[in-house]
């Protein structure tokens, strides 16, 4: 608060009116005391910043757990899937080799001697 005395001294010897003089440091005090941050509440913000830091550090290893057990289904069941895919078409291919070699050796008998 000496600053606030340092104000009313300087003020006072420029010749400003002493009811002039109290209502600055008055308003200025009274904007000091609803404006500005004590260190108290600098540490009660320092306080819960830190909890929702450590709140969001937990939340995104929750999430990084959930996405990475969804990486691990989709892997699998990617995996099933290419494996029936692959069967599918080893099937598919054999029928067409039989169906083919089979109209081959019809058409050869047919034309044959």
């Amino acid at each position: 608060m000496s600053y606030l005395y340092s104000l009313y001294d300087a003020l006072v010897s420029i010749n400003v009116p002493s009811d002039k003089v109290r209502a600055v440091v008055d308003a200025m005090e009274r904007d000091m005391l609803t404006e500005l941050a004590s260190k108290s509440d600098l540490d009660n913000l320092r306080v819960a910043i830190k909890a929702d830091i450590d709140n969001l550090r937990l939340s995104m290893q929750s999430d990084s757990r959930t996405l990475s057990n969804s990486v691990d289904a989709f892997q699998w069941d990617f995996r099933l899937q290419c494996d029936l895919l692959l069967a599918s078409m080893t099937i598919r291919f054999g029928l067409m080799l039989i169906v083919g070699l089979s109209l081959l050796f019809a058409a050869l008998k047919l034309t044959g001697p």
